[in-house]
């Protein structure tokens, strides 16, 4: 701490004082985010293929089942690398997809929580498995892509809604309007030094070691996560013959959601 450049030290008057100077502004963000969360519920819908096949762990179902019987669907495009290791997955999806954890607030609301994932079913399960990810899980097959996926790209998160035998899209967004996946972020922004990226507005000799190309999701080769579950003695073998857990040191591929 001692190399790094850090906030002026002042009375806890003073300290208190510029905190409610912030005050204000916080709650102005606040009550814009509440607005336009309004203006998303008041968007068109378009309808999509409620009979688009999906593979997931009891082979293809149809979209419309994916929803388990709720009216809403939330799902996340999680990017995948065919043939690679676990170390070359995409580090982003796998950043997003891992700080969801807690599904009951959800289905409290009529929402079910998804991953589609780009791979094939098979490899991609083994990497949820070895990632430690209780989720519901299914792969998108070609002949579903431009059904769903309709000339976006993975990395994605989309809304659907369900009336009947009907299945309506109702929001979709990528790049940071991903962010409300990752409470992560969330909290590093309430910290001294922040998301400690390089494109933050922070004060000179702020540390900033992360450029958003991916890297701010890696650690040594690997996405971050997988750290953890290699040393808990997971395998993270995705395929016959591929290096098993701790062996590996890949290769950093492409970032989907920085």
């Amino acid at each position: 701490m001692t190399d790094v450049n850090k906030p002026p030290v002042v009375s806890r008057r003073e300290w208190l004082a510029a905190v409610d100077t912030l005050r204000p502004r916080e709650k102005a963000h606040t009550r814009e985010g509440d607005a336009i969360a309004a203006a998303r519920r008041r968007l068109p819908m378009t309808e999509v293929d409620p009979s688009s096949p999906l593979v997931g762990d009891k082979g293809h179902v149809p979209l419309i089942d994916v929803f388990e019987g709720r009216t809403q669907l939330f799902v996340s495009y999680h990017m995948w690398h065919d043939g690679r290791p676990a170390a070359d997955q995409c580090e982003g999806c796998t950043f997003f997809t891992g700080q969801v954890r807690e599904l009951s607030y959800l289905h409290q609301r009529d929402v079910t929580f998804a991953v589609f994932c780009q791979g094939p079913f098979e490899e991609s399960d083994r990497y949820r498995r070895f990632m430690g990810w209780d989720l519901p899980w299914y792969s998108v097959p070609a002949e579903s892509h431009e059904r769903l996926v309709a000339g976006r790209h993975f990395g994605m998160k989309v809304s659907y809604l369900r009336d009947g035998d009907h299945v309506y899209e109702t929001y979709w967004t990528t790049g940071r309007g991903v962010e409300p996946m990752a409470p992560a972020y969330g909290i590093l922004d309430l910290t001294v030094h922040g998301r400690q990226e390089t494109w933050e507005d922070s004060p000179p000799g702020w540390p900033q070691p992360y450029e958003t190309d991916g890297r701010q999701f890696r650690e040594d080769g690997r996405p971050t996560a997988q750290w953890s579950r290699i040393a808990a003695g997971h395998d993270d073998d995705l395929h016959s013959g591929q290096p098993s857990a701790g062996t590996g040191t890949g290769t950093r591929g492409s970032g989907c959601c920085s």
